[in-house]
């Protein structure tokens, strides 16, 4: 009687499964059937949206369905992370993120969120390597000489970031970490304050992406001195890197990627994943992310979960060297 109904039991469930099936292959293969919605966890205007905004209006035109940016700015992306691995994993919520998203795991204590357990990395988009500006009138030129005057007047040369954990921030740390530098951090409320502080004198250094500093160099407000990639950058061929003037393993970015809810069907992930690597791919979006100073990516989920684990453990270990922690 048991093996009985133990038979029963199993057949029922089994049934069950794939009366499902034809219903979620269904919803599947109908996807999207409404509006995506990609939240952007900082202000509009910034780095992250402008990036998300080039590829999600091209992501709407292929996919044929309206892909909405919905911005939650605040607590270093955290805010909007937290939405995104809360909402339904349908496929019709994803994120997009930059480097302090790697860097958040050891800056807090706690996050509302297990960025391993409850994300699921999609595609890099791209990635933005940072120049090094310093005022006009400063009196180095220079790595060798800006490194040279740190250590002569340890302490008394400031650097801004667009706030503490910010990719500028931590790259800044790493600076001081290769060179032995001691310098103050003076961290802002976004780039512009700290880009206008630093056209005023009232800082010294900043690390920031090409799309901030490119233009204001180009209008002679500022120097340009170094940047931090394995090769320099082609809308700024003078600007030499930082490994160029002696600053072996000065490679620092900012980047982008879109992320998912963790259970997100893994179809979906791909097909999303695929079609960011077109559009990066593109003739207008490389056009478009050059002049920001964007390198396209487009990776596989696979390998963007790599490029976060990597970036964390890099980040991490500047953190725990630097001594930063914010609650």
């Amino acid at each position: 009687m048991n093996k009985t109904r133990r038979a029963l039991h199993t057949a029922l469930v089994l049934a069950g499964a794939c009366a499902l099936l034809p219903g979620w292959a269904h919803a599947q293969k109908d996807w999207p059937a409404k509006p995506i919605t990609v939240i952007v966890p900082y202000t509009p205007g910034g780095f992250t949206d402008t990036v998300a905004r080039t590829v999600t209006q091209k992501l709407s035109e292929r996919l044929g369905q309206t892909v909405l940016v919905e911005n939650k700015p605040g607590a270093n992306s955290i805010i909007g992370v937290d939405q995104m691995t809360k909402a339904a994993p349908d496929g019709y919520t994803f994120a997009v993120v930059i480097a302090a998203y790697s860097a958040n795991p050891s800056l807090y204590k706690s996050l509302p969120y297990d960025s391993e357990k409850d994300v699921k990395a999609v595609s890099l988009i791209g990635v933005s390597p940072l120049f090094a500006a310093v005022p006009n009138d400063a009196p180095y030129k220079t790595v060798g000489e800006l490194v040279e005057y740190a250590k002569a007047n340890p302490g008394k040369l400031n650097f801004g970031s667009s706030g503490n954990g910010s990719a500028a921030h931590l790259s800044t740390e790493l600076l001081k970490d290769l060179t032995g530098t001691e310098m103050q951090h003076v961290p802002y409320k976004g780039t512009a304050p700290a880009l206008a502080d630093l056209i005023g004198g009232q800082i010294q250094l900043l690390l920031d992406t090409p799309s901030s500093l490119l233009p204001q160099a180009q209008g002679g407000k500022l120097r340009l001195i170094g940047f931090a990639a394995d090769k320099r950058l082609d809308s700024a061929p003078d600007v030499p890197t930082f490994e160029e003037q002696g600053v072996k393993g000065m490679i620092a970015s900012t980047w982008a990627g879109m992320i998912a809810p963790a259970k997100t069907p893994p179809e979906i992930v791909d097909r999303v994943s695929k079609e960011i690597a077109e559009i990066v791919r593109s003739d207008e979006v490389k056009q478009a992310f050059d002049r920001m100073g964007i390198i396209p990516q487009g990776s596989t989920p696979a390998e963007f979960d790599e490029f976060i684990r990597n970036e964390t453990a890099k980040w991490g270990k500047v953190i725990q060297s630097a001594g930063v922690t914010l609650e």
